[in-house]
């Protein structure tokens, strides 16, 4: 790349550290940015920056927000006697675009995993029970994912749950909308079956 000039190659190299972007597509988009007004270009580095200014995690349920309570919990709607554990904000915005839950969350910012030595204090499992005591929590629904981390964390949220006077649920999985059981894996099979309902 030494047939551009440094400030561009900088330019490049930035850009390519994000995820999903390479080499060439960073070209591209350094080269848009080249040919974009002035305003344009002065919009997104203003954008950039005030995200790393502004962003900060919600002191109740560490989504990211821009206040001290994010859009959710300070939302007078919302139902905040039940909760929603996630791993993470992805799963949360996820359920939040299905339309299917109008309670508060929860967001681990992990989940345990032994192999990789995150224990049940390097994510925000105390600061769910602290939240259990402290706001008459109804409902905890256990949203993280089937795998084997997500189960485990589950599992262990369950159990240190057992002494509280609070209903803990497990979201249900199994066999997608419109799935063709002969394509649907083995494992999949077996969790639709161990968790069938009454119709």
């Amino acid at each position: 790349m030494t047939y551009y000039p440094q400030s561009f190659i900088t330019l490049v190299k930035n850009l390519s550290i994000l995820p999903g972007i390479g080499q060439k597509t960073a070209e591209r988009l350094a080269m848009h940015l080249l040919r974009a007004p002035r305003k344009e270009t002065e919009a997104l580095a203003r954008s950039i920056l005030n995200l790393k200014e502004k962003i900060r995690l919600c002191s109740r349920c560490f989504a990211l927000s821009d206040n001290d309570l994010c859009q959710i919990c300070s939302n007078p709607a919302r139902d905040p006697f039940i909760v929603c554990v996630v791993e993470n904000a992805a799963e949360m915005t996820a359920i939040e675009k299905s339309g299917a839950f109008t309670g508060h969350y929860h967001i681990l910012q992990g989940v345990l995993s032994p192999m990789d030595g995150v224990g049940p204090d390097d994510i925000r499992i105390r600061e769910l029970m602290l939240r259990i005591e402290q706001d008459n929590i109804k409902e905890i629904i256990l949203a993280t994912g089937t795998n084997l981390e997500g189960d485990t964390t589950a599992s262990y949220i369950a159990q240190q749950l057992a002494s509280y006077p609070v209903k803990v649920t497990r979201i249900a999985s199994g066999v997608p909308m419109g799935g063709d059981l002969k394509y649907v894996d083995h494992i999949t099979l077996k969790r639709a079956m161990e968790t069938r309902h009454a119709m």
